[in-house]
């Protein structure tokens, strides 16, 4: 069950105006990641676990049917956005809330590869 609602995403997402149906499957998703990643965490309460997921939802839809530009031109007007655009989380200002609100680092280290070095007995 999510811990936010639609209407709660879509007041965060300024300039979003599509129906809160077309955010459920993204509500869904987010609600599905952030149980999955803090599970059985306890260092992390059900207060930000919500903002998390809610911040979540908007990125994921920011990143697939929202998307924003960097610069925009139309005849002689232009606009640039200010900030910056990275990869995974990192892409959007959403992704970027997330990654601060997340006390825990997880969120930010997911779907990384965890290195192992192991030393080898001289055979000499």
């Amino acid at each position: 069950m999510a811990r936010t609602t639609e209407a709660e995403v879509i007041e965060i997402m300024e300039g979003y105006t599509a129906a809160s149906s077309t955010v459920t499957p993204f509500l869904v998703t987010a609600n599905v990641l952030v149980t999955k990643v803090f599970s059985g965490d306890s260092a992390i309460g059900s207060t930000l676990k919500e903002e998390i997921e809610k911040w979540l939802t908007a990125h994921m839809i920011s990143c697939t049917i929202h998307r924003t530009t960097s610069e925009e031109k139309v005849g002689d007007a232009s606009a640039k956005y200010t900030g910056y655009w990275g990869k995974k989380l990192e892409a959007t200002s959403y992704g970027q809330m997330v990654l601060l609100l997340d006390t825990t680092g997880k969120m930010a280290r997911m779907g990384k590869v965890a290195a192992s070095m192991y030393a080898v007995k001289d055979t000499d």
